[in-house]
């Protein structure tokens, strides 16, 4: 991920803030906010990835501390969205299986999904951690309330 990639990072996960269930988000976070986030992730050397398809960004991924209290330095927690549009094309499971081994290079033991159950709109994102090794840890009944609904989240996971 390069600093000129903010935008179009800022303006991916916008649109899954404002159109959907997939993060509980509710306000999109600014390009300032998302330049944070990425030092944060470099600082801890870990990656933030970017697709680009002819030459725009198609999507991007990254392994974030997945809690941040000392004992879980070793374990991380997936992020990947793809531009609108961009689905179905195989770029989310490209950006996965790279995220993946640069996680184990950074020294990562464990990768947590948590993905925003909401039906047929997240099977995609379960059927692609589950084609990657990723099982299911767990599930948080009804935790998430948005656009009207009350939402689970799945707990998914996997040795790296």
């Amino acid at each position: 991920m390069r600093a000129e990639d903010l935008p179009a990072v800022t303006a991916i996960y916008a649109h899954y803030v404002t159109e959907s269930v997939a993060t509980f988000d509710e306000v999109p976070p600014s390009q300032e906010a998302w330049r944070e986030k990425a030092e944060d992730i470099e600082i801890r050397g870990l990656p933030f990835l970017v697709a680009e398809v002819d030459g725009v960004v198609a999507g991007y991924a990254y392994a974030a501390a997945y809690r941040p209290k000392p004992a879980y330095r070793h374990t991380v927690e997936d992020t990947i969205y793809l531009a609108p549009g961009r689905t179905g094309q195989g770029i989310g499971r490209a950006l996965l299986k790279e995220l993946l081994g640069l996680a184990a290079q950074a020294g990562a033991r464990q990768m947590i999904a948590v993905i925003a159950d909401s039906g047929p709109e997240s099977a995609a994102t379960l059927a692609l951690h589950a084609s990657e090794g990723f099982t299911e840890a767990g599930r948080l009944r009804h935790v998430g309330f948005k656009q009207g609904r009350w939402l689970d989240t799945v707990l998914l996971q996997r040795a790296l």
